[in-house]
């Protein structure tokens, strides 16, 4: 089993916030693949699951807000017994601009709360990743600006930005991280 793990914040007032890129590039998937979530709270998310080739797919969305998503990650990891290597984490990044996404196979949290909690739970910076690009950032605080719906020509940039992280999730799955980059970074 995989585990894709989109970071955001819940609840309606966060819905087309920057820092829920990685939320809807759950959302988007889920949509293309016909996938229905439902909250768990015992592991403090919602889940959904897909068949891809012989592989399921769990889609993950926690509902601790964006700083403890680490908890959330570690308790579908530790229930469903998912490997490190089969995690991938996708979340916004202030650095990469808009319409962009790369692929990271580890790294430091780069000052992102979210991904901060993901490696302190789990105890490692190799964790595959997917960032989705917000950027750039005007003179604003980063807490105020992530916080801040997407202006209405942002959703549409970021449009197919989302069905293209929906499929290069997939190719990733398919071909490894360095092809992953190679193609899409």
């Amino acid at each position: 089993m995989k585990l894709i793990a989109g970071l955001g914040n819940i609840g309606d007032k966060y819905c087309f916030t920057r820092h829920n890129a990685g939320f809807m590039v759950v959302d988007k998937l889920a949509i293309l693949k016909e996938v229905s979530f439902k909250e768990d709270k015992k592991l403090k998310c919602f889940l959904g699951k897909y068949k891809h080739g012989f592989e399921d797919i769990m889609l993950m969305k926690p509902v601790t807000y964006m700083n403890l998503s680490g908890e959330a990650v570690q308790l579908v990891m530790n229930y469903y017994k998912i490997d490190i290597e089969d995690l991938v984490v996708v979340y916004d990044d202030l650095s990469l601009e808009l319409g962009k996404i790369r692929f990271r196979p580890n790294g430091s949290d780069g000052g992102h709360n979210g991904i901060k909690s993901v490696i302190k739970c789990l105890g490692t910076q190799n964790i595959a990743r997917l960032k989705v690009g917000i950027g750039p950032q005007p003179p604003v605080p980063s807490e105020t600006f992530v916080l801040q719906n997407f202006y209405r020509d942002q959703l549409e940039t970021l449009k197919p930005v989302l069905k293209n992280a929906a499929a290069a999730l997939e190719f990733y799955f398919d071909n490894g991280m360095q092809k992953a980059q190679n193609e899409y970074n």
